[in-house]
């Protein structure tokens, strides 16, 4: 709280946004949709870290879809995942418009990029104030808590009183479950998807490689280069982690390159004529390499997979039994079997230690990247959650 009280907000509305120094602004197509860092901006003049640390200029940037009702008790918040924006309306649009689970006819959905991210709210390719230079490896650690309290601040601002639930998959279900602890009687329900009760040995591990690809390229220059050949290799590292084996198998098999290999098709064939086969899975991630080199900062990467590194929500606050176990709101967790980086053991520990807890355990093959795909699933999941909620209070 003490924290808390010495950030001061205000709230500026520009007549443009310019989007300088941010290689993430240029639009391309992948999981996410169109990625792009429109939006409205919230400024503070001061934003105070858990830390204590501070950020002069921050802003965040945000979207919102629908309207507040005169009660302005109908927010739904919608928190993305690593590489998200605020555009929920591209990277989960099956779930968006009449009748579906972000119904604008009934709710105002809101989303905001995370602090420490490149889609227009402040971190490391921004210019620090106090050097006039990117900020790069200088930028501070922002924790999954600073970045729910700053969206709070958003949503205060906007005259929000009530918010019916608050949503997010991977390190949006990390945020998802911090409102828990500090959206208090704000809030009146949660969904989490697709994570844990704290960043595990093995999801540090994970991001820890991908970090030292970014960081060990001779062009990282201390977060002020762009590192592309080391964020490619960890873009790939992380594609393999976010889908299962069965996927792979099912999407690749053994399958050559066309491009790569011409009419040859076969591996015995390339083998002996001396060739070196290339299989259709490298050029997939290749692909998606080269992709994601387009819409995002390896210092940026490096900053938020540090964020998710800090996710436990018993830190400071006792053991992971009573810390949940204070969280008094529905929630609703689902987990994915094919999920190989937060594999359901962690869902069914979120399920059993939340005081009222519904756990959905969804059968697919994509692995950890179905909280984007199994929309279907997701839309029913949740219809079922909150209309059981609807009937509880009438």
């Amino acid at each position: 709280k003490a924290l808390w009280a010495r950030a001061r907000m205000v709230r500026r509305w520009p007549t443009s946004f310019i989007f300088k120094r941010r290689l993430c602004t240029d639009a391309t197509q992948d999981e996410y949709g169109k990625m792009e860092a429109d939006g409205d901006t919230f400024y503070f003049d001061e934003f105070i870290l858990e830390s204590g640390r501070s950020l002069k200029n921050a802003q965040v940037r945000y979207k919102t879809f629908g309207k507040l009702n005169e009660a302005r008790d109908n927010c739904v918040v919608v928190c993305h995942a690593l590489t998200g924006n605020a555009s929920v309306n591209e990277w989960w649009a099956p779930l968006m418009g009449p009748g579906k689970l972000f119904d604008t006819s009934k709710y105002m959905i809101f989303c905001a990029n995370i602090l420490g991210s490149c889609y227009g709210s402040t971190g490391p390719a921004d210019i620090n104030p106090e050097t006039n230079k990117r900020y790069g490896e200088d930028f501070p650690l922002v924790t999954i808590r600073d970045s729910v309290r700053s969206q709070k601040a958003v949503l205060e601002s906007l005259g929000v009183s009530g918010i019916q639930f608050v949503l997010g998959g991977s390190l949006g279900g990390m945020q998802a479950l911090e409102w828990g602890f500090i959206g208090g009687s704000l809030v009146r329900s949660l969904v989490v998807i697709a994570c844990g009760a704290k960043h595990t040995a093995w999801q540090i591990a994970i991001s820890e490689v991908q970090r030292n690809a970014i960081i060990r390229d001779p062009t990282w220059e201390n977060g002020q280069g762009k590192a592309l050949n080391g964020l490619g290799i960890a873009r790939q590292l992380a594609m393999i982690s976010y889908r299962s084996h069965r996927a792979y198998d099912q999407k690749f098999g053994r399958k050559l390159t066309k491009e790569a290999n011409g009419k040859r098709k076969d591996v015995q064939e390339m083998i002996m004529e001396g060739k070196i086969p290339n299989f259709d899975v490298a050029g997939y991630l290749s692909y998606q390499d080269s992709k994601f080199l387009t819409r995002f900062d390896a210092a940026s990467y490096v900053r938020c997979t540090q964020k998710m590194d800090t996710h436990d929500v018993s830190r400071g606050r006792g053991s992971l039994g009573s810390s949940l176990g204070s969280i008094e709101k529905p929630v609703l967790v689902i987990g994915f079997d094919g999920d190989l980086l937060y594999p359901l053991s962690e869902q069914r520990e979120l399920a059993a230690l939340l005081p009222k807890a519904k756990l959905k355990e969804i059968e697919s093959d994509a692995g950890h990247d179905a909280f984007l795909l199994e929309y279907e699933a997701i839309q029913s999941a949740c219809t079922s959650f909150l209309n059981e909620l609807d009937d509880a209070q009438r």
